[in-house]
């Protein structure tokens, strides 16, 4: 039902998240939750208080992105275990996520194939956009003042443009 609230800075759901997640996300970040991988949903869950949850505790924050590399392997482990078949397309796009915010050219090569394997083509074509930054640029420019980055004068110029950040 919030889902509208994923794909945007909201400081109300963020305190939401931050009121009844921020014990779970502190065990998350400790791997105190591996309890939950028995499972195809409870690896997901696992995942999304990782990777999603972590940007809405830590909004402009370094913290945003610590906790990438940690879900973007549980992901993976998920595929590698074949737990991803257990999930549902909606599902599975939320399970690739970490997908999608990794820096990593090699990691968006296998993000596109999973968006399309999946069949949604909003998915599919957000991800070919992200793919485009990370390949122009190696990064996410609109990571770098939070991230204590220096920006490129050609990273300076994107930023300008309409819609150049999520």
């Amino acid at each position: 039902q919030h889902q509208p609230l994923w794909w945007k800075k909201d400081d109300a759901f963020d305190a939401l998240i931050c009121r009844n997640f921020s014990t779970v996300h502190d065990k998350a970040m400790r791997c105190e939750l591996y309890e939950w991988r028995a499972s195809a949903h409870g690896r997901l869950a696992e995942i999304i208080v990782l990777d999603q949850f972590s940007r809405n505790l830590h909004r402009d924050s370094p913290l945003a992105f610590a906790n990438d590399s940690l879900a973007l392997a549980l992901a993976q482990e998920t595929l590698t275990i074949g737990a991803d078949k257990e999930l549902n397309v909606i599902e599975r796009g939320v399970l690739y996520l970490p997908f999608m915010h990794s820096e990593s050219r090699k990691i968006h090569q296998v993000a596109l194939t999973l968006y399309k394997e999946n069949g949604r083509q909003a998915n599919y074509d957000f991800e070919l956009k992200h793919k485009t930054i990370i390949d122009r640029f190696g990064r996410y420019p609109h990571r770098n003042s939070i991230l204590g980055r220096e920006s490129t004068a050609e990273e300076l110029a994107f930023l300008e443009q309409p819609n150049s950040s999520f």
